[in-house]
């Protein structure tokens, strides 16, 4: 398993380091930009709704 580190996942996908940052911290997500869940998606090269089930659970 690859570790990346915030900084390569905001480079990766495009997203700004304060959203990578910020979705790291929170617990729970209550609101969530669908253009970086796709965008973190094709990053880390798997489907959407793969990535959901990762942030529900």
């Amino acid at each position: 398993m690859k570790v990346w580190l915030q900084k390569e996942v905001s480079g990766r996908s495009g997203i700004i380091s304060s959203t990578v940052i910020s979705y790291v911290r929170r617990c729970e997500m209550t609101t969530v930009d669908f253009f970086a869940i796709y965008k973190l998606a094709y990053a880390f090269n798997v489907m959407i709704e793969d990535l959901m089930e990762i942030l529900e659970k």
